[in-house]
């Protein structure tokens, strides 16, 4: 039987919902097959935490925890941290260097998605459409005028490197611009200033499943609140609609897009990526690659669409990620 390190927590805001994401991936996981452990990985503690929750240190020489006098290695990593350390690179290339495989996509991959501004750069060549967009780091020179004719009102101000809806603003007026960009500081000393599409919200998720990339039922998302904010993604402030209420022919046509984003970065393991759909034509927002993986969570619902359970979902992601090494 194969040791699983489920790791979850987190440094980042984010870090209480990817602790949810982790503790069901311990519940769906195969016990017949697998040996399962939670890890908290926390800016404070790195900790394995038992079914009574009394908590082991991690060694992090070696990724390996000393229990009731016995020493657990681990085979593979499952990666359920949203944000930083788990969706930004730093875990992926440390457990590399461990020669420890894990199920999300390379550190490269990871760190590249990440960073929206520099996903989107290296995009744009390949015709990717996306909003117009202003950056700005801590420190620089703001003109208000200047932002607002390159890209308009309404338009949204998102911290830059961020895995959670924490610091985004809908920003109506020139008046709101600058509390706008100094929420998002408070996230990320990056930020991205972007201009409003308005259209339909979609989301995309795809999986490697059985070597294949796969790509899942499109979902539609509504906000009951102005866009697709915290409350709105993990508070029950949206409807998920799946599939989506969009043609069939706009269905394949987001969906092609967003496999070429996938293939063009060379992804691996799960990712979901955000479209706006305007004028018949899908707009890459983000992707994500440690989606929420909670039986509410929408790449799990597209799954659920696809005729795969969370327990194939999950056994296929650890399968993938042992066939690499």
């Amino acid at each position: 039987m194969k040791n699983v390190a489920i790791i979850m927590g987190g440094y980042s805001s984010e870090y209480l919902i990817s602790l949810k994401s982790g503790n069901i991936v311990y519940q769906n996981l195969d016990k017949t097959k697998y040996n399962a452990y939670r890890l908290h990985i926390l800016k404070d503690k790195w900790v394995m935490a038992d079914e009574d929750d009394n908590e082991y240190l991690v060694n992090k020489h070696d990724f390996s925890v000393d229990h009731n006098g016995k020493k657990i290695v681990f085979d593979v990593v499952f990666n359920a941290i949203h944000g930083t350390p788990g969706e930004d690179g730093l875990m992926q290339a440390y457990l590399q260097l461990l020669n420890i495989p894990q199920t999300s996509c390379e550190s490269y991959q990871a760190a590249l998605t990440f960073n929206k501004r520099d996903m989107l750069s290296v995009l744009k060549p390949y015709g990717i459409k996306t909003a117009v967009s202003h950056y700005l780091n801590l420190g620089d020179e703001i003109n208000e005028q200047t932002i607002i004719d390159k890209v308009g009102l309404p338009c949204f101000v998102k911290p830059n490197r961020s895995g959670s809806s924490f610091g985004i603003s809908k920003v109506k007026t020139q008046e709101e611009l600058l509390p706008a960009i100094e929420t998002a500081y408070k996230e990320d000393n990056e930020i991205i200033i972007e201009s409003f599409l308005d259209g339909t919200e979609v989301s995309v998720g795809i999986i490697n499943y059985g070597g294949v990339v796969t790509v899942l039922p499109v979902t539609e998302i509504v906000s009951e609140n102005d866009f697709f904010d915290y409350e709105a993604k993990y508070l029950g402030k949206s409807q998920e609609i799946t599939p989506a209420r969009i043609s069939d022919e706009m269905a394949q046509k987001v969906s092609s897009v967003a496999k070429r984003v996938y293939e063009i970065l060379k992804m691996d393991g799960f990712s979901r990526s955000e479209f706006i759909i305007v004028n018949n034509e899908p707009h890459l927002l983000e992707m994500n690659t440690v989606p929420g993986l909670t039986a509410e969570s929408i790449l799990p619902q597209q799954a659920r669409e696809a005729g795969i359970t969370l327990p194939q979902l999950f056994d296929n992601a650890i399968e993938q990620a042992l066939a690499k090494k």
